[in-house]
């Protein structure tokens, strides 16, 4: 029944005008062509609408899919990523009763155990889970998030309807470039993490201990004895959304701090911490109340994060700060030296193509210079010289655009290059300058003082190596020179042989072969002759 429901959206949005029918196989080329579909009108929506409309007649996964597809701009023709763009996060609530049912099986307690009191109806309903208001019985204001019942198995069904959809497409010459299966294998492992509220609540405590009393960023604590895999109990805020300009103006917020202190948080998490929320839209984010003069940002729904390796936080930097600097053949050795390209890339090629793309966009005022853009420039053109598709910075471009948009949202004269120059090239000089060489020493000191004990046994250990190697090799080499010296001997040896089985075999046979030489004629008997002289020699 759903891959009916799901085939009778995909007629009525006439979803198959979305399939360039031209790269397609022949036979199923032809099959499209006489396909009922056809007689189907398409209506008056364009394609980016009518897909945007099919993801959310079929459901909540399906939305959310499209929310994630949406960031990648790199995949996609502008006008389906903008339309995308538009999917929103509320859909249709289930029943409170379920909420309750859910938490009591969850807590193994009833309601009235767990909470003072429980709002049956949500503050929000998202696709994977919905919130309710509580009270805990010491007073404090809580929120619960509960998981959707039986969302596992809906997304179980609906996630192998998407590989086999994507499996199809993989033959497609002109999708397969966007490597489809890939992109939906992303998506499930994304989604079926966020199913597990467990992580989510990991994730949020160690954002929130990474900027402990920090003034910028302000993270609600979890209540662990409540929370659970498909429940988490929440500290409750009461922030302005930061997408609400009117009250945020009507309190007199500093916005232009506050859209430079969302850069410094974006880039202290990357670099400092290297731990990033990575779902930075203006649904998880708000901002205090308390001191709209010196402004604090609060986020929520740490479901998704991401990190960097040390050796791409490196390379990262180091590639934005050639940008800055307009670099470009930097930029195209690092992408090399870092493996995200074939290392027989030609580092020249590579920097004229990457100029090409970026000066246009780097001759603009820096108040206009979308960082986003410049980067996804950036991926854009390093595909062509077959870069592989890097998750992480993936990850990493999606929250610098939802950062990036926030910040021109809040301020539009936003300068991102100039408020990020500064942290990066500090940030650079303390990886690379005498701190950072002694923070990476005290980092190595437990397992350099371990291992200094050790070092004597270790060297004596490498010198009885190293002698035991020393005397295997004179032993090999006298095996082949004995080797050698019986091959010459049996060669000699085989020689003798041969040559006394031929004379004793000239000497049985000398009378009848005296009598045949007679009889022959010379030349025979010289041939005869010098024959045997060979066999001899041999």
């Amino acid at each position: 029944m759903r891959l009916l429901r799901i085939i009778w959206v995909v007629t009525r949005f006439r979803l198959d005008t979305l399939i360039p029918l031209d790269r397609l196989p022949w036979w199923l080329r032809l099959c499209l062509r006489l396909s009922p579909l056809r007689l189907v009108p398409i209506g008056r929506h364009s394609r980016g609408e009518r897909l945007r409309l099919a993801l959310e007649t079929l459901g909540p996964i399906f939305v959310k899919f499209g929310q994630m597809l949406s960031t990648r701009r790199d995949l996609l023709p502008p006008d389906i990523a903008d339309e995308l763009k538009r999917l929103q996060d509320q859909v249709p609530p289930f029943p409170g009763a379920d909420a309750v049912a859910l938490v009591e099986e969850e807590l193994e307690m009833s309601l009235t155990e767990a909470f003072a009191s429980f709002d049956t109806t949500p503050l929000a309903s998202a696709s994977i889970a919905q919130v309710h208001a509580a009270r805990l019985h010491g007073g404090e204001d809580v929120v619960v998030k509960i998981i959707r019942p039986a969302i596992d198995r809906v997304m179980r069904q609906d996630m192998a309807l998407m590989y086999r959809v994507a499996q199809v497409l993989a033959r497609v010459p002109e999708a397969k470039r966007l490597r489809p299966v890939e992109v939906v294998r992303d998506y499930e492992s994304t989604l079926f993490d966020e199913l597990d509220l467990h992580k989510e609540a990991a994730n949020t405590s160690q954002l929130k201990r990474n900027f402990k009393n920090s003034p910028i960023l302000y993270v609600p604590a979890i209540h662990w004895s409540l929370t659970r895999k498909r429940v988490m109990v929440q500290e409750r805020i009461h922030g302005v959304p930061v997408a609400d300009l009117d009250a945020l103006k009507a309190q007199d917020t500093d916005l232009k701090k506050l859209a430079e202190r969302g850069v410094e948080i974006f880039f202290t998490q990357v670099f400092r911490d290297n731990f990033f929320h990575a779902d930075m839209h203006p649904g998880n984010i708000f901002v205090a109340r308390g001191n709209p003069q010196d402004p604090q940002y609060i986020a929520i729904d740490c479901g998704i994060v991401g990190s960097l390796t040390r050796e791409d936080q490196d390379y990262l930097a180091r590639n934005l700060l050639a940008f800055f600097h307009q670099d470009y053949y930097e930029v195209a050795a690092l992408h090399i030296e870092s493996g995200w390209v074939a290392e027989d890339t030609r580092a020249n090629e590579f920097a004229a193509a990457i100029r090409a793309v970026c000066e246009p966009i780097l001759e603009k005022p820096l108040k206009d210079i979308s960082f986003g853009q410049v980067l996804l420039g950036l991926f854009q053109t390093a595909r062509r010289f077959n870069m592989e598709v890097q998750p992480q910075l993936v990850l990493l471009q999606k929250t610098l655009l939802n950062i990036e948009g926030l910040g021109r949202q809040l301020y539009p004269d936003l300068d991102l290059w100039s408020t990020a120059k500064p942290y990066l090239e500090r940030w650079m000089k303390e990886r690379a300058g005498p701190s950072g060489l002694w923070e990476s020493l005290k980092r190595q000191a437990p397992e350099l003082t371990r291992q200094l004990p050790e070092l004597p046994v270790l060297a004596h250990q490498m010198m009885s190596r190293s002698e035991l190697e020393r005397q295997q090799r004179r032993r090999q080499a006298e095996s082949l020179v004995g080797m050698r010296r019986q091959l010459v001997s049996s060669s000699r040896g085989a020689r003798r042989l041969r040559l006394g089985v031929l004379l004793l075999a000239a000497a049985l046979a000398w009378q009848p072969l005296l009598g045949w030489a007679l009889q022959q004629p010379w030349p025979v008997v010289a041939v005869a002759a010098l024959g045997v002289l060979l066999l001899a020699w041999h």
